[in-house]
C-alpha cells in the first residue's frame, strides 16, 4: 500500500467499509452548528456584527463643498474639433495653438456642473501648463497640442452641441 494513502487515511476507508464517511458526516455537522453560533449574539466572530447601524449625525455648521477650479490657463485657440463615433459614445479630439513652445498638461475639462448637459450643450475648455521659462515661438505645427476625451452615449444623449473653448475663441460641433 503507498504511503500517502495511508497518511491520508485512505486505507482506513478501505478497510473498515466507509467508517471514514460517517466520521466525516458527524464533523461536518459539528462544524455548520459551531459556524451557526457566530451569528447570535453579538459575537465578534461573526462579520456582520463588524459595524453598526448607520444613523444620521447632526454637524455644528453646516458643509459646503468647494468646487474645483483648475489652475491651468486656457490655450490661446481652438483650431481643430472633430467628433469621432464609437461603440458606446463618441471622442472629443481637438487641436489647440498656445502661444509659444513648452505648453504641456493639456486636457479637455468637462465645464458643466454634473457632467451631463445644460440646455443642449456640452461645454469644455481646453486647458493647459504653460512652459516655465519664456520658450521660443517658433513654427505653428511645433507649438499644436491635440487632446481627447470620451464622453459615453449616455451623456450625450441629451446634447445637442459640443462646445470647446479657448482664450480667443472658440470650436462648436452641432447635431
Amino acid at each position: 500500500m503507498p504511503f500517502h494513502d495511508r497518511f491520508f487515511g485512505l486505507a482506513e476507508v478501505q478497510q473498515t467499509g466507509g467508517r471514514m464517511t460517517r466520521n466525516a458526516a458527524i464533523l461536518t455537522v459539528t462544524m455548520a452548528f459551531v459556524l451557526s453560533s457566530c451569528g447570535f449574539g453579538q459575537s465578534r466572530l461573526n462579520p456582520f456584527n463588524w459595524f453598526g447601524q448607520d444613523a444620521e449625525v447632526e454637524t455644528a455648521e453646516p458643509v459646503f463643498l468647494q468646487e474645483f477650479v483648475d489652475p491651468r490657463p486656457l490655450v490661446a485657440q481652438v483650431t481643430q474639433l472633430t467628433i469621432e463615433r464609437t461603440p458606446g459614445g463618441a471622442i472629443i479630439r481637438a487641436t489647440g495653438l498656445p502661444p509659444e513652445q513648452g505648453w504641456y498638461d493639456a486636457e479637455l475639462v468637462n465645464e458643466n456642473r454634473d457632467g451631463r448637459a445644460v440646455d443642449g450643450v456640452l461645454l469644455y475648455s481646453f486647458r493647459a501648463q504653460p512652459p516655465k521659462a519664456p520658450t521660443r515661438v517658433s513654427t505653428v505645427q511645433s507649438r499644436e497640442l491635440t487632446v481627447a476625451v470620451y464622453v459615453p452615449d449616455v451623456v450625450l444623449a441629451s446634447a445637442r452641441q459640443i462646445r470647446v473653448t479657448g482664450a480667443l475663441n472658440s470650436r462648436v460641433a452641432r447635431r
